[in-house]
């Protein structure tokens, strides 16, 4: 995904509870970013309800736990474009 071991913090990251099925599912879906010619350019959203079903997510969350993703995906893009 472009990230080196440097770009990971060494005493680890801490997620807020609210975060928490947002972050869990931003990592189950970390194998699928769409790749352009100039790299990754965003998640597959395809994928996202597999994940979500998987997971049991009721789908009363599905909507906001959506922007959640799209938003922790542009961070990720903008991390990844400075490499």
């Amino acid at each position: 995904m472009g990230l080196r071991p440097q770009d990971y913090a060494s005493e680890g990251v801490e997620v807020w509870p609210d975060n928490w099925l947002a972050a869990l599912t931003f990592a189950d879906l970390s194998t699928q970013w769409r790749m352009g010619h100039a790299g990754p350019i965003g998640l597959d959203y395809a994928a996202i309800p597999a994940v979500l079903q998987l997971r049991r997510t009721p789908r009363a969350e599905w909507p906001e736990l959506f922007s959640d993703l799209r938003i922790m995906e542009a961070a990720a893009l903008e991390e990844m474009r400075k490499g």
